[in-house]
């Protein structure tokens, strides 16, 4: 059981890593990864039930399945400092021969990864499957998923969403990082949402908001309230709110850093916001 200080330092110390990871190959996704900071560390260091070490079919443990898997900086950071692969290895991000590719990928066999998700709308099908694998093994173990609130545009999610709940997969958890951008700009601009809460019990889910969703109490709460829905008959939705760049000033409030890189000096300026508290790899 990690103390709220030490989420908070964790925490940090994954913002330094994904600015890191981004500058030293001019490339990567920064503002979703920095949004989903403090969620990805909850869910790894906190409220998820993990054995030591990684098995691909995940018998006897709770799973995860990253669905928007740009954010995959944020996302091999928490892996590498949840015991999964070296921390070292982070160096190594979107470079050539490396495990950790821009998007993750399964065949390099990095641990932790269980499904490819460089194309954006399928982690929930492919979650309501790990779920349903679950049920039929009397596995009474949870399934989570991450999907982006500019994703939940590909139509397949909502197919999977209608499914989930005409089949009771209630030990499945989706959250969706509400962050209202995209690449293109907000995603009222590009395509509105609508009332997503409404939309999701319209398919007979049961949902709940955080609404501080870079606040770690907040998002411990949400949880753990989300968790205590699974097993009565309906899949649970969180609606996570967040701001994309979250904890580096100049990239929040803007859909500008959600493909881009800083520069040397953007670079200084945030780790100076963010002190590192694990060590740098």
């Amino acid at each position: 059981m990690s103390n709220i200080q030490q989420l908070h330092d964790f925490t940090t110390q994954v913002r330094r890593d994904i600015l890191r990871m981004v500058h030293a190959v001019n490339s990567g996704h920064p503002g979703g990864s920095l949004g989903c900071a403090e969620f990805l560390v909850c869910l790894y260091q906190e409220l998820m039930e993990r054995k030591e070490g990684f098995d691909m079919n995940g018998i006897g443990e709770d799973i995860f399945f990253l669905s928007n898997g740009h954010i995959s900086p944020v996302f091999y950071s928490v892996l590498a400092r949840s015991g999964y692969f070296p921390v070292s290895e982070l160096a190594t991000f979107r470079k050539l021969n490396s495990r950790l590719q821009g998007h993750p990928t399964t065949h390099e066999g990095l641990p932790g990864i269980r499904m490819a998700s460089g194309s954006l709308g399928q982690g929930l099908s492919v979650a309501i499957g790990a779920a349903e694998a679950k049920k039929l093994n009397k596995d009474n173990k949870l399934v989570y998923i991450l999907t982006g609130d500019g994703e939940l545009q590909e139509g397949q999610n909502w197919e999977a969403i209608m499914y989930a709940s005409a089949k009771k997969v209630d030990n499945l958890i989706a959250t969706v990082d509400y962050n209202g951008q995209q690449i293109d700009g907000s995603t009222n601009d590009v395509l509105s949402l609508g009332n997503l809460r409404a939309k999701f019990e319209a398919f007979d889910w049961d949902v709940l908001e955080i609404k501080e969703g870079n606040n770690i109490e907040a998002i411990l709460a949400g949880m753990q309230e989300a968790k205590a829905k699974t097993g009565k008959g309906k899949p649970v939705a969180v609606l996570l709110y967040t701001e994309m760049g979250n904890g580096v000033d100049f990239m929040m409030h803007t859909h500008a850093w959600h493909g881009k890189a800083p520069n040397d000096a953007q670079l200084e300026s945030g780790l100076a916001q963010n002190p590192a508290t694990l060590g740098d790899y």
